[in-house]
């Protein structure tokens, strides 16, 4: 396939453009520094901003299927603000040009630890993660009402490091997934078996989903 992916220089993105590779999928990558890509076999580099509709949609016309693993950084004091433009323009510019298929990766916060209450809302939730949690969650609600999409969104578990591949994972849906009591994990490399999985045998279309070890 031919796939575009958008921060694929950032924990998860780098993950996930190793798993196309090794798949043999044709990926391009947008960036505002191409550079970053240089000596990427299978990796074209395409220079675009995701805060601009326009370039995005430019960068990704033709594709099969746009990955959104965005993220401008979780230290940045408007990481809320900036996290939800990106996200907007991702999507305008992937409806733009012509495309239906996109998957989003957001955040566990928005994941549910009991009926009515998600994991964000939680006394225990870290604090330095919260404006990011936040505006995935805003995003997740706003990405639910663009019906000319087949979007999937993918929370990953609360526990998410780097460690080896083993190309299984489970699956679970809204709620926070737990193992023997405790709230589960998975490494970065399965997470992005999982990613790129849905997008070759799409089985979560305008809808949310979470995987864990």
């Amino acid at each position: 396939m031919k796939i575009a992916l958008i921060g694929g220089t950032g924990f998860v993105g780098k993950a996930v453009l190793d798993e196309l590779l090794r798949r043999g999928h044709a990926v391009t990558a947008l960036a505002r520094d191409t550079g970053k890509y240089a000596g990427r076999d299978g990796v074209t580099a395409v220079k675009a901003d995701a805060l601009d509709a326009q370039q995005v949609a430019a960068a990704v016309a033709g594709h099969d299927a746009v990955i959104d693993a965005y993220n401008p950084g979780w230290g940045l004091p408007d990481i809320h603000d900036l996290f939800l433009k990106g996200t907007e323009a991702i999507l305008d510019g992937v409806q733009a040009a012509g495309l239906k298929r996109v998957l989003v990766v957001g955040g566990a916060g928005s994941l549910f630890i009991a009926p009515g209450l998600q994991l964000i809302d939680t006394p225990e939730f870290p604090a330095e993660w919260k404006q990011g949690a936040l505006a995935a969650r805003e995003a997740l609600n706003r990405i639910r009402g663009r019906n000319a999409l087949d979007w999937t969104f993918l929370s990953p578990p609360v526990h998410l490091a780097p460690g080896e591949r083993t190309g299984a994972y489970r699956v679970g849906g809204d709620e926070v997934p737990m193992v023997a009591g405790e709230p589960a994990g998975i490494s970065v490399a399965d997470l992005a078996v999982a990613i790129v999985d849905e997008i070759e045998t799409p089985k979560h279309v305008q809808k949310r989903f979470t995987v864990y070890s």
